[in-house]
Order: structure tokens, then C-alpha cells, then sequence
């Protein structure tokens, strides 16, 4: 009976933990803003470079990483191979910050401080695997805050729940979990403050 529940327990725990995996959060955060902040036309317009630029880039190079054994696995779980996921990452969202400046004229808030989370991730990954998960789901709960704020205190419990099934998969231990969390909660609360600075 245990047994069946600690295995129920894991199987929930990993369906948890590859549904709000940094990727999709990600991307749930920006069809809300865009059907949020746009008309259809509009949203698709401001979608469709972050799906073609860094979206779709990034699961292509996961996927072909993890076929070609370079990478364990989706989570890239291992320390020495997610450098180079840190660095594929980070230049796709140069190239879209760099895009978005050329074509609209100001540097996009959010890329930005997702650019900054993603070097303190890879600072931190020297020293610590930190959670990228947890870390993530963390900075999406604040995007999320700044457009409404139940939304943002939802996805918080979110994130938390993930942060908790990465340890219940042995993906990270509660160190890494909350180094992690350590690191998006600071580069939430910058990005908050610039946020309210930028809209008055």
C-alpha cells in the first residue's frame, strides 16, 4: 500500500513537474499578455517572434541535445551540461531583445530581466544546480503579479508545488530548490520595481 502511494506520489510529482516546466510556464504567461494587452491581430504579431526566436529554437536544441545523448535528459539535470542550455537560451533572447529593439524601438522589460535571471542561474550553476524550475515559475509568478495580482499569488503556489516535486524527484535536493528560489525572488522584486518605476 505505500509502495502504491509513493509511486503515485512520484507519477504526480513528475506530471507536475514537466507540465510547468520554464518553457511552458513561459509560454502560458505570454499568450495571457498577449490576448491581455492586444487584439488578435496584435497578439499574434507580438507572439509569433518570441515563438520563432527563442520558443521554438530552444525546444528544437533540447530535443536534438537529448536525441543526440549530449543532454540526460528535457530537464538537463546535470550540471556540466547545462552551460551550454544557459548559453542557447541567453542568446536566443539577445537576438529577440536585439529584434524587438530594431523593429518597435525599446527593449523589452520582461526579456531583459529574463536575460538577468538567466546569468545569475549560470553563475549560481559554478557553485550550485541551482532549480531552474522552481527559479522560473518563481519570475513567471511576478510577471504574472504585475498584470494581476491573483494571478501572480496562483501561480506562486504553482511555483512552489514544483519547486517541492523537484525534490520528490530526486532533480535537486531542498538546497538547490531554494538557491533557486533565492535568485528569482531578487530578480522578481527588481523587475516589480523597475515595472512600477516604468509605468509612472
Amino acid at each position: 500500500m505505500e509502495e502504491k502511494q509513493s509511486s503515485l506520489l512520484y507519477k504526480t510529482s513528475k506530471i507536475i513537474s514537466d507540465f510547468f516546466n520554464p518553457l511552458l510556464s513561459l509560454f502560458i504567461f505570454f499568450i495571457y499578455l498577449s490576448f491581455m494587452k492586444y487584439s488578435l491581430r496584435n497578439s499574434i504579431m507580438y507572439f509569433l517572434p518570441i515563438l520563432l526566436i527563442i520558443i521554438a529554437p530552444v525546444m528544437a536544441w533540447l530535443v536534438w541535445n537529448v536525441k543526440t545523448g549530449r543532454y540526460t535528459n528535457m530537464d538537463v539535470s546535470n550540471r556540466v551540461q547545462r552551460k551550454s542550455l544557459y548559453i542557447f537560451i541567453a542568446t536566443c533572447v539577445v537576438f529577440y531583445i536585439a529584434f524587438n529593439y530594431v523593429k518597435n524601438g525599446y527593449v523589452d522589460l520582461v526579456m531583459l530581466f529574463i536575460l538577468i535571471l538567466l546569468f545569475a542561474l549560470q553563475i549560481s550553476n559554478f557553485y550550485i544546480k541551482s532549480s531552474m524550475h522552481t527559479a522560473f515559475n518563481i519570475f513567471v509568478a511576478a510577471l504574472f503579479f504585475a498584470l494581476n495580482h491573483t494571478m501572480g499569488i496562483v501561480w506562486l503556489a504553482i511555483a512552489i508545488l514544483v519547486g517541492v516535486t523537484r525534490i520528490i524527484l530526486k532533480r535537486h535536493t531542498p538546497k538547490e530548490v531554494l538557491m533557486g528560489a533565492g535568485i528569482a525572488f531578487t530578480v522578481s522584486f527588481l523587475y516589480l520595481y523597475c515595472n512600477i518605476q516604468f509605468q509612472h
